[in-house]
């Protein structure tokens, strides 16, 4: 396993920059995205369900598919060593038993626990209404992809989150099914070749409050 280049938590936050060129000449092993994913996926979710898959389109093929879908962003597709798709997976919870039965085996937790857990689980999923799974697989694809960007980051690569594409037909272009896989976001990753814009946040003041 490679050793992420900077442990740096603050500067690695700190200095996240949303980028878009990229140095074409750099590219990420299959082995080295595997583990950049595998970190991101210590992400929560709910219920530990963990709803996102991953499409690493990196090959010439695969960018030339996707170019058309994502027009605004020409530069990161042709640049990047990888443009991440991330989907949220509607039937995520298909996994459960192999999710919870590893915990079983890695003793993590007690059969009689996973078993109770998932009896209910079953009936809360099974007349949960699409769009309640929908606003979930979203908003925990928004947790794996921010941890991704801090990830790779770690790792001395870039990123930029991408919302611009068309969302309506990406699964299709990839052999995905679009009622099965919602779309969270693209997020191009590779070397930055600029230093990209510093930018302003506001101040906690102004979107905090203490009672």
């Amino acid at each position: 396993m490679k050793t992420p280049i900077n442990n740096d938590f603050t500067q690695v936050v700190a200095g996240r920059r949303s980028i878009r060129k990229y140095d074409p000449s750099v590219k990420i092993s299959k082995e080295e995205m595997t583990q950049i994913l595998e970190e991101s996926t210590l992400a929560p979710s709910s219920v530990n369900m963990q709803p996102w898959r991953f499409l690493v389109i990196e090959s010439p093929e695969g960018k030339a598919k996707l170019a058309p879908l994502a027009r605004f962003n020409q530069t990161q597709v042709e640049t990047s060593a990888a443009v991440i798709a991330i989907f949220g997976d509607m039937n995520n919870f298909d996994y459960a038993e192999e999710i919870y039965g590893a915990a079983v085996e890695r003793g993590l937790m007690p059969l009689e626990v996973k078993e109770k857990q998932l009896a209910s689980f079953s009936k809360y999923f099974s007349v949960l209404p699409p769009e309640v799974t929908r606003e979930t697989v979203l908003i925990d694809g928004g947790l794996v992809s921010m941890q991704l960007m801090l990830v790779a980051r770690a790792h001395g690569y870039d990123t930029n989150p991408i919302g611009g594409f068309e969302r309506d037909q990406i699964a299709e272009a990839f052999d995905l099914d679009k009622d099965r896989y919602v779309p969270v976001m693209l997020l191009s990753v590779g070397k930055a070749a600029d230093e990209g814009y510093a930018s302003v946040r506001l101040p906690v003041d102004r979107v905090a409050e203490w009672k």
